[in-house]
């Protein structure tokens, strides 16, 4: 192992209980090994977050550069227009159930005539 420098580090009685019990369990060999596990975790974490933060930047960077927005209420009072405006269809309309068998094959029974 490299250099190794010891210190002093205070923790609550919930940690130092944590801390002890995994020695106990035989699942680390000290309470030094338990710190530097965590250690090497906490930075594992910093180092994902930061990647995080770096793709969300890169991500708003890449919609501001893909151009002016759209209010989304004028888009879904389009839409509703366009949907509203469109002929409803019937349950025994023949064109409703050919579209209905195409969507979902072979349950829709009632199209096959002889």
């Amino acid at each position: 192992m490299p250099t190794v420098e010891k210190i002093s580090v205070a923790l609550p009685p919930e940690m130092i209980a944590v801390l002890r019990a995994a020695v106990e369990s035989g699942e680390y060999s000290s309470a030094s090994e338990v710190i530097r596990d965590a250690l090497r975790a906490w930075k594992l974490k910093r180092k994902v977050e930061a990647l995080e933060l770096d793709e969300l930047r890169r991500l708003v960077q890449e919609g501001i550069e893909s151009g002016p927005s759209i209010d989304a209420d004028l888009v879904f009072s389009r839409l509703r227009a366009k949907y509203a405006a469109m002929p409803t269809r019937k349950k025994n309309d023949e064109a409703y159930l050919l579209a209905e068998s195409r969507a979902r094959p072979g349950r829709n029974r009632r199209l096959h005539r002889t």
